[in-house]
């Protein structure tokens, strides 16, 4: 497990984003983009030619993560970047492939702790265009207070622990902060599966890299039911790896 996290890490650190993508076309496997295969190609043919052989015939029909699970990736990692360009484009695309409004809703939420509030706030900006659009109304939308799924209180005296003794004696109020809020509610709210709520925060913390929380978050995600194939691919969907530089990555990990 320590070799596969600290392999995950190397790679999370390697580039950008690779898969990116508006509010007329919907389909990934017609498009990467919200602009149109003409209009790439209007100014680079061999960038619309990588986009269609590598993300759209490449990438999104591997069959390591549903479609679904790589339009919550896609869709997670531009809201962490605000790359809004793309973000009206992959929230239908998640919506077709599955993704409710109520956990759009949830996404965004969640990315308010793990990426800024301001981020979260462009999210709202783009998903009231979509949402009016597609007639969404609030009575499809989750509580602002739910009913919480049942707390694993022997993880969660684990975590707290951990966070206490490397945060607290620096910051008790982000130790309260992360607990009460994040740990003891957010993560708790039904209208998002745990998983998802994983798959989430990995691929924000990958977009964003911060790299301090990816290895306990992997390790929840697995705890959440993500398996390695999954976790690994969502690597291959989030970033393009750079092999020269990934070893040394790796021998600093393990």
């Amino acid at each position: 497990m320590k070799q596969f996290v600290a392999a995950v890490l190397s790679l999370a650190l390697a580039t950008p984003i690779f898969a990116q993508g508006g509010i007329t076309m919907s389909d990934p496997l017609k498009t990467a983009s919200s602009l149109t295969v003409s209009d790439i190609q209007s100014i680079s043919p061999a960038l619309g030619r990588y986009a269609r052989e590598d993300i759209v015939d490449g990438l999104w029909k591997r069959p390591q993560l549903s479609a679904r699970d790589r339009s919550i990736v896609a869709l997670s990692i531009l809201i962490a970047r605000n790359q809004s360009i793309d973000m009206a484009h992959y929230m239908n695309v998640a919506m077709d492939s599955g993704v409710t409004p109520r956990e759009v809703s949830e996404i965004i939420t969640h990315l308010a702790f793990y990426s800024g509030w301001s981020n979260a706030m462009s999210a709202v900006v783009v998903a009231k265009g979509i949402f009016a659009q597609r007639k969404i109304g609030t009575d499809q939308l989750p509580e602002a207070s739910s009913k919480l799924l049942p707390l694993d209180a022997a993880s969660e005296a684990n975590r707290a622990a951990s966070v206490d003794k490397t945060v607290g004696p620096v910051s008790p109020g982000l130790v309260q902060y992360t607990t009460d809020p994040l740990f003891k509610d957010l993560w708790l709210r039904p209208d998002l599966k745990p998983r998802d709520r994983s798959l989430v925060t990995i691929s924000s913390l990958i977009a964003n890299g911060q790299m301090a929380q990816l290895t306990p978050h992997l390790n929840k995600a697995m705890d959440n039911g993500l398996t390695k194939d999954e976790a690994g691919e969502v690597i291959a969907q989030a970033t393009e790896h750079n092999p020269s530089s990934s070893e040394k990555r790796i021998e600093y990990f393990v």
